[in-house]
């Protein structure tokens, strides 16, 4: 039925439901969830439990969610940050909460077995990941941050929780230049359109929905082509850029697979022969 609630923003399926939607959908049961975090370095979301499923989203660690269902090696769960519900294989999921210091400010980074660069890496991790400082120390003049276990990444790398990396989205949309496209992607590692506007936001403090089509219902106020600016979105069916400046856009894209600047003349010409006009403009 179309006037159901959007499954990606709401949990429910015929033997279990959100408490939150009791009244609003049928289900066998209602669960409040229980909460969990990821720890694992990115976690793909799927709408379904099979890992033939294609990805809609990405958790990245030390993100929470509730948990609402876990069975047959898979956890049923919504993300506290964006809401969005999905799948994702059971031991990504921990129901210990630490207590989360630091963010990854840096696109890319590694995670040392200890506190010197030639040590062994034992994990990648993205830009938006949180971690756990337990500590310092300064090797050879580089200073690492020291988690438990005595691992170690490099402190300029890192921001405290809760402080914007910058006050502009679009020079943190930048830094994944010639980052891989990746449907469903919200890392460093491969990242899609919506997902890149995503996460620079979420570094800068503010918060985006998660698809091209709920930023283009709900994110900021509507503008028209002549007002765009730096820092303004595009819209096609499917599909959201950046305006890096009045002529140039910044996007994750499937035409070059990877984040790369396009001008906005010669996007549009383009993407005109597949997918019409732009659909609209907005102002975060």
């Amino acid at each position: 039925m179309s006037d159901l609630p959007d499954r990606r923003l709401n949990a429910y399926r015929p033997d279990l439901a959100e408490e939150r939607l009791r009244g609003v959908v049928e289900a066998a049961n209602y669960v409040g969830g229980s909460p969990g975090e990821v720890c694992i370095p990115v976690v793909q979301v799927r709408a379904r439990p099979d890992p033939e499923c294609g990805v809609d989203t990405e958790l990245l660690l030390g993100e929470t969610v509730r948990v609402l269902d876990a069975a047959g090696g898979w956890a049923w769960v919504k993300a506290d940050f964006d809401d969005y519900v999905g799948y994702v294989p059971a031991d990504a999921v921990s129901s210990v909460l630490r207590r989360l210091t630091h963010i990854v400010t840096a696109p890319r980074t590694f995670v040392y077995s200890g506190p010197d660069l030639k040590f062994t890496t034992v994990q990648a991790l993205s830009m938006g990941s949180r971690i756990a400082v337990v500590g310092e120390e300064e090797t050879r003049g580089t200073r690492y941050f020291l988690l438990e276990g005595g691992q170690a990444v490099i402190a300029n790398h890192c921001a405290e929780v809760g402080k914007p990396l910058s006050g502009d989205y679009v020079s943190v949309a930048a830094r994944f230049l010639e980052t891989p496209y990746l449907w469903g992607g919200r890392s460093g590692f491969g990242i899609d359109c919506s997902g890149l506007i995503q996460l620079s936001m979420m570094m800068t403090g503010k918060s985006a929905p998660r698809d091209t089509d709920m930023q283009a219902k709900g994110l900021g106020t509507e503008i028209t082509r002549d007002e765009l600016s730096r820092g303004d979105l595009v819209f096609w069916k499917g599909h959201v850029a950046i305006m890096e400046d009045e002529k140039t856009l910044l996007h994750a894209n499937g035409h070059t697979m990877n984040v790369a600047l396009e001008g906005l003349n010669d996007a549009i010409t383009r993407i005109g022969w597949l997918y019409d006009q732009p659909t609209g403009y907005r102002r975060p």
